[in-house]
């Protein structure tokens, strides 16, 4: 079942929810984008949109800018898309960057002097900051003023360069990362949660019908269900069975299709790919199903521990297939009938555990 010769394929995996470039505006194919513009078009999220449409209201009725916004969540969700619908709503343009692209603290203060009033500032990644660009964003953010140093020694004097009222929005993944001091400073928090499939389900109509796709709503949802409760893999999926449907069918999508294109991208009815059972299959064979220490396993599989943390293990263990103990990492029994393979308690391992009710959570 596992071949050990197999190279693990990070980069080019269908099924990660990082951003490709087919992802971006308008695609590989330069077809429409597949981003909503308006937040009634905007699928999903209800929790988080019914707030921010009191507090775009609120703000507009006021005539003020919107308060700081702070998008988290897995990637892929729609953080972005979110942010570009804020700005639409409130008639404003938005500036778009990201944490690593701002190096110095000349490059942030060049974007936050060219915003003009209500303006929106877009910072992917902001969890990526450095240090000291932060701390230009905290009299930006709290005072709309940027204190800058002039000369050196002695002779040096600071400078408040007064900015337009603007509205920050930061996106990560990682919101443990921020700093307290900045986190602290966005009035408005919202976490983006992974959808249902009958969310993504929807997602993939309105997706095929922007991109002119003939597809049925049984064949819709088998797309959903595999798509790890993300849209981004949803689209990206959406647009491989249609390049099954149009050579070795119809042209229709719907359930038979869809799964003959996903049988042969090797993505099954949970959603996981090649790379994703071969990652527990690698705990089975060599460490019997674990405990494993994550940088022991990282070594074995060729690659760095943090790409496992990031792309393998969050959807492992959301599904139960993968749990973190004191002693690493435990493929659970549910993966273990999953793949075929019989499973066996870890008696060897845990001294006087009784192998009939022994808990791998």
């Amino acid at each position: 079942m596992f071949d050990s010769e197999n190279e693990f394929d990070f980069e080019n995996r269908l099924m990660t929810a990082s951003a490709s470039p087919e992802d971006s505006e308008g695609g590989a194919d330069n077809e429409n984008s597949l981003r909503p513009k308006a937040m009634d078009d905007y699928i999903g999220q209800e929790k988080a949109k019914e707030n921010l449409k009191v507090y775009i209201e609120a703000a507009k009725g006021r005539g003020d800018s919107l308060d700081h916004v702070l998008l988290y969540g897995p990637p892929g969700l729609g953080k972005t898309t979110l942010s570009g619908i804020i700005a639409n709503e409130m008639g404003v343009n938005m500036r778009v960057t990201s944490g690593p692209a701002i190096e110095k603290q000349g490059d942030l203060a060049a974007l936050l002097t060219n915003l003009n009033e209500g303006d929106v500032l877009f910072i992917d990644e902001i969890h990526r900051l450095s240090r000291n660009v932060e701390e230009i964003l905290y009299p930006a953010m709290e005072d709309f003023a940027l204190d800058i140093i002039i000369g050196k020694g002695p002779a040096a004097r600071s400078i408040r360069i007064d900015l337009p009222k603007f509205t920050l929005i930061g996106a990560t993944t990682r919101a443990g990362q921020l700093s307290t001091p900045l986190r602290d400073r966005f009035g408005v928090m919202l976490k983006l949660e992974l959808y249902t499939p009958e969310e993504l389900a929807m997602i993939v109509r309105r997706s095929a019908g922007i991109l002119d796709m003939n597809i049925t709503e049984d064949g819709s949802y088998e797309i959903a269900s595999r798509s790890r409760g993300t849209p981004r893999i949803a689209n990206r999926l959406l647009r491989r069975v249609r390049d099954f449907a149009q050579v070795n069918g119809s042209g229709k999508i719907d359930s038979s299709i869809a799964n003959y294109a996903l049988g042969k991208l090797e993505i099954d009815e949970l959603g996981l790919d090649n790379t994703d059972r071969k990652m527990l299959e690698t705990i089975i064979r060599f460490y019997d199903g674990g405990p494993v220490g994550l940088e022991t396993l990282a070594a074995t599989v060729g690659e760095e521990a943090v790409t496992l943390e990031d792309v393998y293990e969050p959807y492992l263990m959301q599904i139960g297939f993968l749990s973190r103990t004191p002693r690493g990492r435990v493929v659970t029994r549910m993966a273990y009938e999953h793949l075929g393979i019989p499973f066996r308690a870890i008696n060897d391992k845990v001294s006087g555990a009784d192998q009939t009710t022994f808990n791998f959570d």
